[in-house]
């Protein structure tokens, strides 16, 4: 079991370290042996050798670079080429499609990679006859399948077990995400559905793992949606996930409260929670005012709270957090977050963001009205502007564009 490895990259210099003449000469001989091994596996695959001698090769070369994405497809075909059972646990029907529609076929599936000949047919020996499954006697065809899902399921976890020393080392290497991903989903083609439920949960504990150790690596984050996503599928038999996941993404952003990728994570969560939960924008709303009252300078709460406010003003298509709201509720409620805001200059006088979001939502209140300015609202503008325009000097031409386009006097 892993305990401790994940190391967090954000924050950590790159540095570049003067090379001994014994170590150059280290380097070449290595370099040498790499320039090998990639000439060998050529030729292998030239000769469309994908065996376990070709296997082994791409081994050799991800362990000395990770990141050379020929080999991780040379390493996918070698496996679908027979060493992985091709029978699905869904086989198909006599006369029907390989994949069911709506379904997504296998990155590389065994179909793909048949030799054809000239006139683009698959040799006959590719093509199990009906009397070659009806002659076999039953008892025979039930190890055959059981040996070959044994077979299949240690493939696949030598497989993700090969990838995880990987990942660490490279934790944002996009070649070994896919390939992991890749193995899971011929899991999910292959395997029992119970077998696959076990190592999908798995994959999510070791990606909490990760996130424990680096809070903020957003393709930790992506992978755990992905993960998520296919524990909730009715493939898996899966229940709704909601819950817990925004339970987990509270802890993450408790812990820290800049971590954007958390923030995110739970934003995309929110409207599918208040469906299940026939629940409103209130607590999130008092959760995110509890962090400004502590923390205004945090971009990171701002971005939230502006998916928030954006949600209510816009309605997006299934993605509402409070949908079918009429104009003068989400008035009041964007009203009510701007009366907040306002509170908060009480004590933070010199944070952009409290103006910049009291500029932001007031002209957003208007907007829904269809209303103009009225005399009062255009001189809190002029004030909030210069105060803008003070503690964002890099942007002075972008507020000024804006003022200008408002009619807002300097």
């Amino acid at each position: 079991m892993v305990t401790d490895f994940w190391n967090p990259t954000h924050g950590v210099p790159r540095t570049e370290r003067d090379r001994s003449p014994d170590q150059l000469k280290k380097d070449c001989e290595n370099i040498e042996k790499y320039r090998a091994l990639d000439s060998q596996l050529r030729a292998q695959t030239s000769k469309s050798q994908f065996d376990l001698a070709t296997l082994e090769l791409t081994t050799k070369l991800l362990r000395i670079n990770p990141e050379y994405y020929t080999v991780w497809n040379t390493r996918r075909r070698c496996l679908m080429s027979g060493l992985l059972m091709k029978q699905s646990r869904k086989s198909p029907q006599p006369g029907a499609s390989e994949y069911p529609k709506n379904s997504k076929e296998p990155i590389c599936s065994s179909r793909s990679l048949r030799p054809t000949d000239s006139s683009g047919a698959e040799p006959k020996q590719h093509r199990p006859t009906a009397s070659q499954h009806t002659t076999a006697p039953g008892r025979n065809k039930e190890r055959g399948t059981e040996e070959g899902t044994n077979q299949s399921s240690k493939i696949i976890g030598d497989e993700l077990i090969f990838t995880l020393p990987l990942l660490i080392a490279l934790p944002k290497c996009y070649w070994i995400w896919n390939y992991r991903m890749w193995t899971l989903e011929q899991a999910t083609l292959l395997l029992p559905v119970e077998s696959v439920k076990s190592i999908w949960q798995g994959e999510l504990g070791l990606v909490s793992k990760m996130l424990s150790r680096d809070q903020r690596n957003y393709h930790a984050w992506a992978y755990r949606r992905y993960v998520v996503s296919h524990l909730e599928s009715s493939e898996l038999d899966g229940q709704s996930m909601v819950e817990s996941e925004f339970a987990y993404t509270t802890k993450m952003v408790n812990l820290n409260l800049s971590n954007f990728s958390a923030w995110h994570n739970r934003a995309q969560l929110i409207p599918r929670l208040l469906v299940e939960r026939n629940a409103n924008d209130s607590l999130q709303f008092s959760m995110i005012d509890r962090g400004l009252n502590v923390g205004p300078e945090d971009q990171s709460l701002w971005y939230y709270h502006q998916y928030l406010i954006f949600n209510v003003a816009e309605q997006p298509a299934n993605l509402a957090i409070v949908p079918e709201m009429v104009v003068d509720d989400r008035v009041k409620l964007i009203s009510r977050q701007v009366d907040f805001i306002k509170d908060l200059l009480e004590d933070y006088h010199d944070v952009k963001w409290i103006f910049e979001m009291l500029l932001e939502y007031t002209l957003l209140t208007y907007k829904l009205r269809n209303e103009p300015l009225g005399v009062e609202q255009s001189k809190e503008l002029v004030g909030w502007v210069a105060s803008i325009k003070r503690l964002d000097p890099q942007r002075f031409n972008r507020w000024q564009e804006l003022a200008e386009k408002l009619k807002i006097p300097d």
